[in-house]
């Protein structure tokens, strides 16, 4: 990655704890009470400080937090064409993933000024001593909230057009620099839902990972989460176990998954099913409010190694830590590097 990393490197998912004052700035930006320069100065001044939290809590690859992003990927459909917002399903009680607006496709699904995230990662790189990691959603998971219809005789041509999108975004941050891109696929574990029925299986799926990916010739990662919104996981199994081995056969360097909050379940798998890809272990509990003690983090990277060698491990939290109160995502930051650090003490022999 042109930056050497330490055995067992720390990085994140992708999002960072929002600072209080944003949820502020938000209400604002809704009542029409801010202008394009206000937007911009604080949600720069927001990525500035998502890059310095993790700085200085010492994680080894950063993000930019993700701060001008809204609710994981509900940003994104602003910036494409073809969709009617249909009516919100559920506007009472507890948030949830029935309280998003779902799209009626009323026309061809295009991105004319792509998705944003080239220029959210140019801005941040500045900012950022260390190597930095930027996900992109993949097209699966942009098709969640999408409800079939318009000129789309057929899913696969609707996911072809989404393949489209993202892979435009991806050769946007390979021309930037980038040198970690990360693929956010959630829907792999996930179900489609009554409105339509996605192919089964992890095969139709690494078909289009492999054409959103080409031949891109920088590091890659998949993500693969059970969901995060509202800190809850989506109406899903929680299961890796029929993602194997096709999962093996993805065209990324680094699988990044979720093993904390299911306290280590599966992690055995890699067992019985070796790679020489790197594993991103999910050891921090982000749907916990509840703040990890290093030894905490450490007990359950102990169990990855032993099914992983650990050169091929790294340390992360289970999904995006957008739903997680600063002050708690920095302590969990904190516990997961100094884990990282006791950790390598032991696996060198020093005390």
């Amino acid at each position: 990655m042109g930056h050497e990393l330490p055995l067992l490197p720390t990085t994140v998912v992708g999002s960072h704890a929002l600072p209080s004052w944003l949820f502020l700035v938000r209400e604002a930006q809704q009542a029409e009470r801010l202008g394009p320069t206000d937007l911009q100065e604080a949600y720069d001044d927001a990525v500035r400080l998502a890059v310095r939290d993790q700085i200085e809590a010492g994680v080894d690859v950063i993000s930019d937090g993700e701060m001008r992003r809204t609710t994981f990927i509900r940003g994104f459909y602003e910036r494409l064409t073809g969709l009617q917002p249909l009516p919100i399903p559920r506007r009472l009680g507890p948030p949830n993933y029935d309280s998003h607006c779902p799209f009626e496709i009323v026309g061809r699904v295009e991105a004319p000024r792509g998705l944003g995230i080239v220029d959210e990662f140019r801005f941040a790189r500045a900012h950022a001593d260390r190597p930095m990691r930027v996900a992109v959603p993949g097209p699966m998971t942009l098709l969640m909230p999408l409800r079939r219809g318009g000129p789309y005789a057929s899913e696969d041509t609707l996911v072809a057009d989404l393949i489209a999108i993202v892979r435009a975004e991806v050769r946007g941050l390979v021309e930037a620099g980038c040198e970690l891109i990360q693929i956010d696929e959630p829907n792999y574990v996930m179900t489609a839902g009554k409105h339509r029925v996605l192919r089964a299986g992890p095969g139709p799926m690494l078909e289009a990972l492999r054409a959103v990916v080409g031949d891109t010739r920088v590091k890659l990662a998949l993500h693969i989460c059970f969901g995060n919104a509202h800190n809850n996981s989506f109406a899903a199994p929680r299961h890796y176990r029929p993602l194997y081995p096709q999962i093996l056969e993805a065209p990324v360097a680094q699988l990044v998954l979720e093993y904390a909050n299911r306290e280590m379940a599966e992690i055995d798998l890699w067992s019985l099913f070796p790679t020489d890809k790197e594993v991103a272990v999910g050891v921090v509990d982000v749907k916990a409010f509840r703040v990890e003690s290093a030894e905490d983090v450490a007990a359950r990277a102990r169990l990855a190694l032993k099914h992983l060698p650990a050169e091929q491990v790294w340390l992360v939290p289970d999904c995006g830590l957008w739903e997680t109160p600063r002050w708690v995502a920095i302590s969990k930051l904190r516990s997961m590097v100094e884990a990282a650090r006791l950790l390598r003490r032991e696996l060198s022999g020093k005390s």
